[in-house]
């Protein structure tokens, strides 16, 4: 890993106000797509599932998820469907092509998560979702929306993430963070050659979060990948508002995981020390 980490520069970011407002998780046009099942997406929907490439489990993706996937192509979001990225319990990620062949990352999460419960719990508290029903299809879907706006204000905020493209129903659609030799790897599975520099950028995303007005919530070596020289804060989808009850508790525990990780690169740093740096100076409840 090289000595710079890519600061995104401050000066040409700008934080837009309250964006609070309550997440629609009611049907989309996939949901409308699946429930007419034409002809053209009845063609794509068998292409999707024979291509090996794809590797699509039927059991995990139904009817109204293929055609979200339709809607996305429609829309020009995705040009064609590659492999997968990742796997888990959530969700799968599959690279793909997007427009003017640039390669995009096509996150579909499952309706039916093992996880659901805990889903709901970064949900419940969230000013966004106040009066969200306990369906796990509405739970999932606001979760997919939650991390696309959470992409967008983490952006705005300066913070370095894949950049978000288009979400439709249960998919999500965003920049791939990685090149022709696939996914970019996780700080966790690097050599740090220089931890502090690395330290300091990772404190300051930190930071910038916070003063936007979100905690990531799941922050550690796993969530952050190293690419062309920066690193890149991942998985938003857990993140929640200032305003969430355990959102301080949240955010203690990523202070220790993030300190935790650069105590065994080798320096003398613990949880306070980044509690107190990226508390400093509190949210400006006008950008919330």
């Amino acid at each position: 890993m090289g000595e710079e980490y890519g600061l995104v520069d401050t000066e040409t970011v700008e934080i837009e106000g309250d964006e609070w407002e309550e997440i629609d998780v009611s049907d989309t046009e996939a949901d409308r797509i699946a429930r007419k099942r034409d002809r053209e997406f009845d063609q794509f929907r068998k292409r999707l599932t024979d291509a090996d490439q794809f590797k699509v489990e039927q059991s995990v993706f139904d009817d109204a998820t293929f055609a979200a996937l339709y809607k996305l192509v429609q829309d020009g979001h995705v040009e064609a469907f590659g492999g997968p990225i990742s796997t888990g319990k959530e969700a799968n990620v599959y690279q793909a092509l997007g427009p003017d062949d640039t390669d995009v990352a096509v996150k579909v999460y499952r309706i039916n998560a093992s996880n659901f419960r805990q889903m709901r719990d970064y949900l419940e508290g969230d000013p966004r979702f106040e009066g969200l029903g306990g369906k796990k299809k509405d739970v999932v879907l606001a979760w997919v929306k939650k991390e696309f706006a959470n992409l967008k204000r983490a952006k705005r905020a300066g913070v370095r993430v894949p950049e978000p493209i288009a979400t439709e129903r249960n998919v999500l659609v965003m920049e791939y963070i990685g090149d022709e030799s696939g996914r970019a790897k996780r700080l966790g599975e690097v050599h740090v050659e220089n931890p502090e520099t690395a330290y300091e950028v990772m404190r300051e995303y930190m930071r910038r979060l916070y003063a936007a007005g979100i905690v990531h919530g799941d922050l550690s070596e796993y969530n952050v990948v190293f690419q062309d020289g920066q690193l890149v804060v991942i998985d938003l989808g857990q993140a929640v508002t200032v305003h969430h009850p355990n959102s301080r508790g949240f955010l203690e525990r990523d202070c220790r995981n993030v300190a935790s990780f650069f105590g065994r690169q080798g320096m003398d740093v613990d949880g306070d020390d980044v509690l107190e740096f990226v508390t400093q100076p509190e949210p400006d409840p006008s950008r919330e």
